[in-house]
């Protein structure tokens, strides 16, 4: 091979370089003669090199010279690629006929791979990725390897273990913490937790034992072999008190055993332990097994549950570090490797259940996935990643030098010269300057780790003594009112008391559970000042209170709030903002998750990034799960309108902005259900034949009203009529072949089920289809060449009155074209004035009569005179009127577009244009917010009048509102 001139070796490590090998080589005189004939010199360099560096090294040489110095003789120690620990084993192991012979063969197979690896660390450079690896894949060979070997001797004495079914039933090894992350460190110990599928018996010997104490006896066997103190040494520390039940549990479990505890009895930590739980090797019980604990592990809701159990267990490691004066500690101290893994593992405990990517057990792969799913910035990755490959490597050098299990920084001399050296000497040139560095790096993943994680509850400062006195107290009703009376002047003393009262009357009915009733004793006092502080009431509180008793048995929503001031405080603003937020939440808890980020309510998605995000989500979920995609296109639209109406109680929306986006959102929603709904079908039907070879569903969704024009509001329903435009006699591909109109009434009926059917988060929208040709008597799909007839020769007035506020939301674009034309054709053939005036006016009398709630000090803002609906039958008069004339009046569905168009040919003066597009948006406006707060859409009379009387003055110009006879 090349020779390479390594680093020179300052002076301190010159001297312990010629003490080194004076001592091997005065020790073995015959292997060092052989090493210094046999060996290239870049092979006998790096040996000197490495027995300077490491104790351990120099300790393995002296312990096992032939198969030490055969790895520099032969150059095997420069192997690039990662050895097959697994087979090289194998073989060794082969000729063991002892327990005595298999301990000795597994400890110089230990010995010799270590000072492969050291050698690699230490001398060779290699990466920190090849190095844990090479680490983990060893353990993981020494340990099925050994149990291989064993299960076969144990068969021998005790028989083989089997299920009610005889099949053999094997000893599975959970590897835990780094083992099982593939991320162990030099000179570690190995938790481990073994388990077996299923209770039974032993078979093939006189007397049969039962399982549970066969694989006892093999667990005790395995623990010996790898962790028993010979003349050769040991292979690694074995710790199995991660097991359920700790130490006073059995050494072995059942599947099921395993199962029940974990569901039953697990704790935070135990959560946290098992995060990086991994079976090692391969089988067929494996996957089962994963699948047993995952629920444990990872909840399918948003669980903040864990955070402050794991900064307590964080502050109790602090605290130990502490009291045994653990200095210079790279691991356990501030900002040390195990603030990186705690800071990771959080998230994962938290996110896991919702996010699967994140159900990794390495470190370094779940980084970058955080900022993937925008849990952690690009530049918290940076800062941890850095510092943790920093430190873990520092780890493996301290470690590598004696083979002892420890991160603290030495205080010799010489293994800081050590250290400097294996990182490099013109990087460090002095242990201050590590140091300093070192500090750099650790002070920022401490950072990140309060910002992130926080060292306390941020809630904890926040709790004003002054509301936990009260909700604590027993007072008598009298006093208890008094005392708030004097507190809070402006609340209505008594419905506070009582709204509490009831609180926790109804808390005390429910199963909360310890862990619940300690935190609802922390949040109700909290939630109060947060009312306070942005001088809300008694009816924030109310609505609050309905939100409570909707969540208080589901303890992970109550720690989201507990662990989030910003979710907390966002949710105060948005419960004393709207009644029908807070309801909404009420109904769907699961919306409590969007407030943990608070930016993102106040800045809602582009437009155009509706349907994006909407497939982003539902390409997570098997395109074969019809109800799962249901249930998520409805948390999809709930969550998404959330942050429409906080951005629209924040004012960062305008009221034109607010339906646009709600508009978008459904727009969205529609084109993912036509999908849905046409794979259903035609996986059953096939498609029409003449749609074979395209992309084209020949189909198209028409949306009227509010939908139409661009204006949904929070609970609009959806006027929709569907069209086709296959022909007559076309027919399906499929094994069950039918006419194309039955396919497109099963697609419709398909479409209607996704919509309207009542989950767990309610319907979708409620759909509503009487608009189409012939109402309810209709089809439900229309040909478009009969939706055209239909226009021209049998619909009514108020039908084409309808066409003016309808546009395509669905289809490609040549029947959208089709459709657009048919629309425009209608819409401009001329019309006799008087007949339309006195149609249009008929009927919108006949609606005033049925439906205006106006009384002489409300006035309806809908349905009531100059109102919402006098200037959209105006808007359509116009239209139907003189779009013959003006063509371009009839490109519109929106009426404020309308309106301006309008004006643009002088029908309207910019005035009126002006003052209708003004009066109708705060019209809207006032009924947006009297939705968001459950009220009725009724104004005062006097507010309204200002406007209305000259939006009347403009109607009566084109229609006379007066009965005609």
């Amino acid at each position: 091979m090349t020779t390479i001139i390594r680093k020179p070796f300052i002076s301190c490590l010159e001297n312990q370089q010629q003490k080194s090998w004076q001592q091997f080589s005065s020790q073995y005189p015959e292997f060092a003669q052989s090493l210094t004939e046999k060996a290239s010199s870049q092979a006998l360099a790096d040996f000197k090199h490495v027995i300077t560096l490491s104790d351990f090294v120099l300790r393995s040489a002296l312990q096992a010279p032939e198969i030490v110095i055969n790895l520099f003789v032969t150059e095997s120690v420069y192997q690039k690629n990662t050895p097959n620990y697994n087979s090289l084993l194998k073989a060794q192991l082969q000729d063991c006929q002892t327990e005595e012979a298999l301990h000795r063969q597994l400890r110089l197979f230990r010995l010799v791979q270590m000072v492969h690896i050291a050698t690699a660390d230490l001398v060779l450079n290699i990466s920190l990725d090849e190095s844990l690896k090479r680490l983990s894949e060893l353990a993981d060979a020494l340990i099925l390897e050994a149990l291989a070997w064993l299960s076969e001797f144990c068969f021998q004495k005790w028989g083989k273990p089997t299920n009610k079914l005889g099949e053999i039933q094997p000893l599975l090894v959970y590897g835990m913490g780094k083992l099982g992350g593939k991320e162990l460190n030099f000179s570690s110990d190995i938790d481990l937790i073994f388990v077996y599928p299923e209770t039974g018996e032993t078979v093939g010997v006189r007397r049969s034992i039962d399982n549970q104490l066969f694989f006892t006896r093999l667990g005790q066997k395995l623990i010996t072999a790898l962790h028993q103190k010979t003349e050769d040494g040991f292979v690694y520390r074995v710790d199995m008190r991660l097991r359920p039940f700790g130490e006073s549990g059995p050494l072995v479990l059942t599947f099921n055993a395993m199962e029940d505890y974990y569901q039953e009895q697990g704790r935070d930590w135990e959560r946290y332990a098992m995060l990086k739980a991994r079976l090692i090797g391969e089988g067929k019980y494996h996957g089962k097994l994963s699948d047993l604990l995952r629920p444990f592990v990872y909840r399918r809701y948003i669980d903040f549950s864990v955070i402050d159990s794991l900064r307590r267990m964080k502050m109790m490691i602090a605290q130990e570090v502490r009291r045994k004066k653990l200095t210079g500690n790279i691991k356990l101290g501030a900002g040390g490797i195990r603030e990186v893994e705690f800071i990771v593992q959080v998230f994962q405990l938290i996110r896991g259940g919702r996010i699967k990517e994140l159900q990794q057990r390495n470190l370094l792969t779940v980084l970058p996935i955080l900022v993937k799913h925008q849990e952690i910035s690009e530049h918290s990755e940076q800062v941890l990643e850095k510092a943790y490959r920093f430190l873990r490597r520092v780890e493996n050098i301290i470690q590598a030098i004696d083979d002892k299990q420890t991160q603290t920084l030495p205080d010799e001399p010489l293994d800081q010269a050590r250290i400097l050296h294996v990182l490099g000497d013109e990087t460090f040139p002095n242990w201050s300057s590590f140091l300093e560095y070192l500090q750099r790096l650790t002070s920022a993943v401490h950072q990140e780790f309060i910002v992130l994680i926080g060292e306390e509850s941020p809630n904890h400062q926040m709790e004003n003594e002054q509301w936990v006195t009260l909700w604590e107290s027993e007072w008598p009703d009298d006093e208890s009112v008094d005392w708030i009376a004097s507190h809070q002047p402006n609340w209505h003393a008594e419905k506070t008391w009582q709204l509490l009262v009831d609180l926790k009357r109804d808390f005390k009915q429910r199963s909360i559970g310890n862990r619940g009733r300690q935190i609802i004793s922390k949040l109700v006092p909290i939630l109060i000042s947060h009312i306070v502080n942005i001088n809300g009431n008694e009816i924030t509180l109310e609505r609050i209170t309905w939100l409570l008793t909707k969540i208080v048995t589901r303890t992970a929503y109550l720690e989201l709030l507990y662990e989030n001031e910003g979710a907390l405080k966002h949710l105060v603003k948005l419960c004393q903002a709207s009644s029908w937020l807070a309801e909404h939440m009420a109904k769907y808890p699961i919306l409590l998750d969007e407030l943990i980020d608070p930016k993102l309510l106040n800045n809602p998605p582009e437009f155009s990034s509706y349907a994006a995000d909407l497939r982003q989500v539902l390409l997570r979920i098997p395109e074969e799960d019809l109800e799962a995609q249901m249930d998520m296109l409805r948390q999809f639209k709930q969550a998404q309108q959330l942050r429409i109406a906080a951005a629209d109680i924040a004012g960062v929306l305008p009221i034109t902005k607010v339906s646009d986006h709600l508009t978008a959102l459904a727009e969205a929603i529609i084109g993912e259900v036509v999908n849905m709904a046409w794979q259903q079908v035609s996986e059953r039907f096939g498609v029409p034949l003449s749609l074979a070879d395209s992309d084209d569903k020949g189909f198209a969704v028409i949306g009227y009203g509010k939908m139409g024009g661009f204006e949904l509001g929070y609970s609009s329903d959806l006027d929709l009529v569907f069209i086709h435009n296959c022909k007559l006699d076309d027919q399906t591909n499929g094994l069950k072949p039918v006419m194309a109109s039955q396919f497109y009434a099963k697609l419709a009926q398909r479409i209607m089920h996704i919509f309207n059917t009542k989950m767990n988060n309610g319907v979708l929208y409620e759909l509503d289809m009487r608009l189409r040709p012939s109402g309810n008597s209709g089809v439900l799909v229309v040909n478009i060449e009969t939706f055209k007839q239909y226009q021209e020769n049998e619909a009514w007035t108020w039908e084409h009155q309808a066409l003016v506020r309808a546009r395509a939301v669905y289809g490609n674009q040549h029947i959208i074209d089709q459709y657009n034309e048919i629309r425009r054709k209608i819409l401009v053939q001329p019309r006799d004035e008087n007949v339309l005036k006195k149609e249009v006016v008929d009927m919108r009398n006949k609606m005033r009569d049925h439906l205006d709630k106006s009384t002489d000090e409300l006035f309806d803002i809908k349905q009531g005179q100059g109102g919402l609906v006098d200037i959209e039958f105006l808007t359509q008069y116009l239209v139907l009127n003189y779009s013959a004339k003006y063509h371009e009046i009839s490109q519109y569905s929106d009426n404020i577009r309308i309106f301006t168009t309008l004006a643009n040919v002088d029908i309207l003066t910019n005035e009126q244009k002006d003052l209708l597009i003004e009066h109708y948006c705060q019209l809207r406006n006032f009924g947006h917010k009297t939705s968001l707060q459950n009220q009725s859409a009724m104004m005062n009379a006097q507010q309204f009048d200002h406007n209305s009387k000259k939006i009347t003055e403009i109607t009566q110009q084109f229609l006379v509102y007066n009965k005609i006879n």
